[in-house]
């Protein structure tokens, strides 16, 4: 039996273990998640859309990078 829980962990370790790869979708935050959203709302041209999505990251987020970015798409620089 302990002979086959060993095997068991051995061959499943691999799936187990996590991997610092990233892709190319790969998100660093929610900010940042944001951040790429509102671009796409900018791209389809849904201006609505943008402006809450930075108003949201700007209210959940307020020290991220992307904040600051925010702030100044929205005209709201410090």
């Amino acid at each position: 039996m302990r002979a086959l829980a060993l095997a068991l962990g051995l061959a499943l370790a691999p799936l187990q273990c996590g991997t610092s790869a990233r892709g190319p979708d790969f998100e660093d935050s929610p900010g940042q998640a944001l951040w790429e959203l509102s671009e796409r709302f900018e791209s389809e041209g849904d201006e609505a859309a943008r402006r809450r999505t930075l108003e949201h990251l700007i209210e959940r987020y307020p020290s991220s990078r992307f904040a600051e970015r925010a702030r100044v798409a929205l005209g709201q620089a410090r």
